[in-house]
């Protein structure tokens, strides 16, 4: 009797393979995501693509109207701002500030509120009282007046504007991860892993931490935009990033008492800014429906 053969097995996707899967299927996500790539490796490689120093003062084209208005020039695509300096050279130069800021807020933000989440979570008692009351007066408290608090007490630079931006966006992780972790140690494969004399930290970190991901990944990639419109709102008070750096939120704030005269000089980095944060909640809402299988296209 012939041996039959079985039926050639397909391999399961790899969860990468799964999660790109579903990510494409959201055109916006992934029109977003192509934007976010663009305009960082603007920012790397911005001297490439401007032959201007961004700090510069051209006295001799000061105010020069874009390309496409009447007097444009070509030798300055965009413009020149009241001071001379290139547009176009400082918007690249300043995409690399923006997304700085946003990414070490999120960077630290989600880190910080892993350790912090995961303790409360897992201590109970007066640890957690304690730390979802402070959290609760954090988030209490408006989050730009927070800012300009937190501004005004260690003064106003570009490292203490990713602190106090921090401090404001820190509760959502902190909450985020504890509410997580105490559903995750209530669940049998942690009470096996308790049971096997798992060390705490070792469970908190290898077991529970992994399983906690997905939704700190949604809400870093929905933060990032926050923390940079933060940021450029800082930028916009005086109390971000000090001129001549070219950041969005400062240019703009340069550019106030010019939007009659010559609107472009505040219009460019306001739309920097629109087209980075549209992008960033395009592709972090992408991100969201991608890792929840209830909110995947059938």
């Amino acid at each position: 009797m012939s041996a039959m053969t079985s039926p050639t097995t397909m391999s399961a996707p790899t969860p990468l393979a799964a999660f790109w899967s579903a990510f494409k299927e959201n055109r916006g996500a992934v029109i977003g995501m192509c934007v976010v790539i663009s305009i960082v490796l603007a920012g790397i490689f911005a001297p490439l693509l401007t032959s201007y120093d961004p700090l510069i003062q051209y006295r001799d084209v000061v105010k020069v109207p874009p390309i496409w208005a009447e007097g444009g020039s070509w030798a300055h695509p965009l413009g020149t701002d009241p001071l001379g300096r290139d547009m176009w050279a400082r918007l690249v130069y300043g995409s690399r500030l923006s997304i700085f800021i946003g990414a070490a807020v999120m960077i630290v933000s989600t880190g910080v509120g892993i350790i912090v989440g995961l303790l409360a979570a897992y201590r109970g008692g007066w640890v957690d009282v304690l730390t979802l009351r402070v959290m609760d007066l954090i988030m209490a408290i408006p989050d730009i007046l927070l800012s300009i608090m937190v501004i005004a007490v260690i003064g106003p630079n570009l490292t203490n504007t990713i602190i106090a931006i921090m401090v404001v966006y820190l509760p959502r992780y902190v909450r985020l991860m504890r509410n997580t972790a105490l559903v995750e140690l209530k669940k049998d494969y942690v009470t096996a892993a308790k049971v096997s004399g798992v060390l705490p930290m070792r469970l908190m970190l290898s077991t529970v931490l992994p399983n906690c991901l997905a939704p700190l990944i949604v809400q870093a990639a929905l933060g990032l935009s926050d923390a940079i419109l933060a940021a450029a709102a800082l930028g916009f008070l005086g109390l971000g990033a000090q001129p001549p750096t070219p950041e969005w939120g400062s240019m703009l704030a340069d550019a106030k008492d010019l939007i009659q005269s010559n609107p472009w000089v505040m219009a460019m980095p306001g739309l920097a800014i629109l087209i980075l944060v549209l992008a960033i909640n395009l592709m972090g809402d992408g991100i969201r429906d991608a890792l929840d299988p209830r909110l995947r296209r059938s």
